[in-house]
């Protein structure tokens, strides 16, 4: 059992900057690779950023790119998503999520997730 507990959530204006962690409970975390996906209301969980196990493989949805950058510190068990130049339309529950098979931008792929933190990007 992995237990993700994302911060770093808030209100922002759009063109401010956020960065998100999500820490992980087991030291396994390294073995995992793990997604960033986030909830718009009335919208599917989408992903937005994945990483490999080393952080040698990243994936970026196309209305992230050159904006968001995904990390990760496995001597610290946690994972990081830098969002720049926030949108409105980047206004959405962002959730963090692990998986013991390899990088996915699929959902049903994730064994793991966190409970989500709130990103609010005004106009």
């Amino acid at each position: 059992q992995v237990q993700l507990v994302e911060s770093g959530g808030g209100l922002v204006q759009a063109g401010g900057s956020l960065r998100l962690s999500c820490a992980a409970s087991r030291r396994t975390f390294s073995t995992y690779a793990m997604g960033w996906f986030r909830q718009a209301p009335g919208k599917e969980r989408d992903i937005v950023a994945a990483i490999s196990w080393r952080g040698g493989n990243t994936y970026y949805a196309d209305s992230v790119k050159g904006r968001f950058t995904i990390s990760r510190d496995n001597a610290k068990n946690t994972v990081y998503l830098q969002m720049n130049s926030l949108k409105p339309e980047d206004t959405a529950v962002y959730y963090c999520a692990a998986t013991g098979g390899p990088i996915s931008t699929i959902s049903y792929d994730y064994d793991y997730w966190g409970q989500g933190t709130q990103v609010t990007v005004s106009s």
